[in-house]
């Protein structure tokens, strides 16, 4: 029998500080204790067992941004787009396929200043995996975000999302878009492929910058929480044999782009389940489980915003071997959306 996800804290439109009753919940969310790193150069420390701590008091704004100020705008059709410099009354802008447009304030308005960015990995022609009966990551990894975005901003987190629906974003983009509107951190939503076995338990990995205490951090309060909202299904899980919070280094710095393209806004990367297992994309097919995991990334962030919880889950990830670079593939085509 499934057991409810814990829900989420609600702060009301700005955050204040908790109550008895909230401090309460997120100590229930709480895991007991974590896994240790080995030691290893340039990457973040360890850290201690997660215990709840008094959590900080963050005030977001409810007011209209101010459109002279605005890093980022958004278009009527839900388009992000970082801006470069003003233009008259409007603004040039980045398109999600790297290239440059005009919009006036007719056009889009101020995305002002999100506490968090959320990132749905692949979109358009980019599909990414793809499980066994036809279930696209893209899709699965828009419809979580969604959920995240949703449960956020309930609870108080002003929350921008890089891709609003199914078109080509180009990985500079989302990553401009994260240093444009410097956000408290920026989320990167993904579903896995190609695992190494079965795992008694979901297989989640979140990925944490290496050198970044508070990107570890975040990571592995989002794996704890993933983990325990999604060990209430009973499937055939399967998994890679380093699951869990960790990094992967490559040949200049972090492997991943959105991990080392965001710079210095805190970034984390999270493959939240393999949906090329059968068992599991059946899993994610339904939107209630969508719903599950989507909270469930929330509360790892809620978390990362209001406690001093270190997280658990890290491991000390296997040697992976960079795919070679030859110079010659030719780019996958880009086409922007109508803005």
């Amino acid at each position: 029998m499934h057991t409810a996800a814990w829900p989420l804290p609600f702060y009301g439109v700005r955050f204040r500080p908790v109550t008895l009753a909230l401090a309460a919940l997120l100590v229930a969310s709480a895991c007991g204790s974590g896994a240790g790193d080995g030691a290893a150069v340039g990457r973040a420390p360890d850290t201690a067992p997660t215990t709840t701590q008094a959590p900080t008091t963050i005030v977001t704004t409810t007011t209209e941004p101010d459109p002279a100020t605005a890093t980022a705008v958004v278009t009527p059709a839900g388009i992000v787009a970082p801006v470069i410099s003003r233009a008259g009354d409007g603004w040039v802008v980045r398109t999600p396929c790297n290239a440059t447009a005009t919009l006036t304030r007719a056009k889009a308005k101020s995305a002002g200043s999100p506490v968090i960015v959320l990132d749905p990995g692949h979109g358009g022609a980019e599909p990414g995996a793809v499980s066994p009966g036809g279930l696209i990551e893209k899709d699965i990894n828009l419809a979580v975000a969604r959920e995240t975005k949703t449960a956020l901003e309930a609870a108080g987190v002003t929350t921008l999302i890089t891709r609003s629906g199914d078109y080509d974003v180009a990985l500079p983009t989302r990553s401009e878009i994260a240093r444009a509107v410097n956000p408290k951190a920026f989320v990167s939503i993904h579903h896995n492929a190609e695992p190494d076995g079965p795992r008694d338990g979901p297989g989640t990995e979140t990925y944490y910058q290496i050198g970044s205490t508070d990107s570890k951090r975040l990571a592995g309060l989002v794996y704890e929480e993933v983990v325990k909202a999604m060990s209430q299904y009973k499937v055939a899980w399967v998994a890679d044999r380093d699951a869990g919070a960790k990094y992967r280094p490559g040949t200049n710095g972090d492997y991943y782009a959105m991990l080392r393209q965001p710079g210095k806004v805190v970034s984390v990367l999270a493959e939240l389940a393999f949906i090329t297992n059968q068992p599991e994309s059946l899993l994610l097919a339904r939107p209630e489980v969508q719903k599950v995991e989507g909270e469930a990334v929330a509360r790892g962030i809620v978390r990362y915003l209001t406690t001093t919880d270190p997280g658990s889950g890290f491991v000390e990830p296997y040697p992976r071997i960079d795919p070679p670079s030859t110079g010659s593939a030719t780019p996958r085509p880009c086409h922007d959306p109508q803005l």
